[in-house]
């Protein structure tokens, strides 16, 4: 049977909040019998878009994370709530159910993601359910799937083998695997978010000039070995990504014909951006 899941390209985001703006529209003000109760004009962000700065001037990224609703097989949210208030569809949404769930807090607690709202007014907490009755009225996708300029959202229905494939071919990942919860939402160019970077400028003085090196070989190693190497760009810029934060000591070896080579030791804790690196 197809279900539906959603990919999220975190290198796609570009922080227009198009999809917040979506839901809000959809939501505030409008109740959905069976699928959803109002939601609060202030206070909630069903689709909550995270920012991270990666590195130091001048050489610094940012990156924009969309967190909602991961619609789990494997949900906590289900096993906390009483009185069946949650269920699973068989096309893989989560439902809570705004009558059901009322009083139940602890259902907020249970999201290791932090998805779950809590509507204070109206003692229930809510979280954004894929627009499921706009998907029941025969939409094709939910909204912030269509106003996503970027396609950084981008929902697909299709049964798990062809999901399968297509989290092979486009390398995705879930945002916490270690949460063990079977989500539904899946996250491409990921480390963007996650991970850190080793990067610098590479220069060099002739004739009290002092110019970009363009391809100067930069090696990266660690506990002795080489891990990885790359050019220096016509701007004498390289960068080494995808490293674990917090991942301890590395080594960079820069080297250009006719000149020596360079060493620069790098812990990383967070992104580290190198100051000018100018080889003699």
């Amino acid at each position: 049977m197809k279900q539906w899941n959603l990919i999220v390209d975190v290198a796609n985001c570009t922080n227009c909040n198009l999809c917040v703006l979506a839901v809000q529209d959809e939501y505030v003000g409008n109740e959905f019998p069976g699928y959803a109760a109002e939601m609060p004009k202030h206070g909630h962000k069903w689709i909550d878009i995270k920012q991270k700065v990666r590195g130091q001037a001048p050489i610094v990224d940012a990156a924009y994370l969309p967190v909602m609703c991961q619609h789990c097989d494997d949900a906590p949210c289900i096993k906390a709530a009483e009185n069946d208030a949650i269920s699973k569809r068989p096309d893989g949404i989560v439902i809570i159910d705004p009558d059901k769930a009322k009083g139940q807090r602890q259902i907020v607690d249970s999201c290791p993601y932090g998805a779950i709202w809590w509507n204070e007014e109206k003692e229930l907490p809510q979280h954004w359910n894929f627009d499921a009755h706009l998907i029941d009225e025969g939409w094709s996708a939910p909204r912030a799937d269509k106003v996503c300029a970027t396609e950084a959202i981008r929902a697909v229905k299709v049964d798990p083998p062809e999901m399968e494939k297509m989290v092979d071919e486009l390398e995705l990942e879930y945002l916490h695997p270690e949460f063990g919860t079977k989500p539904r939402v899946w996250y491409k160019n990921l480390y963007r978010y996650r991970d850190c970077f080793i990067a610098g400028s590479v220069s060099a003085e002739t004739h009290d000039i002092v110019d970009c090196v363009e391809g100067a070989r930069v090696s990266l190693k660690k506990d002795g070995e080489e891990i990885a190497a790359e050019m220096t760009d016509i701007y004498g810029d390289f960068k080494f990504d995808r490293l674990a934060e917090n991942s301890g000591d590395y080594i960079v070896e820069i080297t250009a014909d006719g000149r020596t080579t360079e060493v620069v030791n790098v812990v990383l804790g967070q992104s580290k951006s190198l100051a000018d690196i100018r080889l003699t």
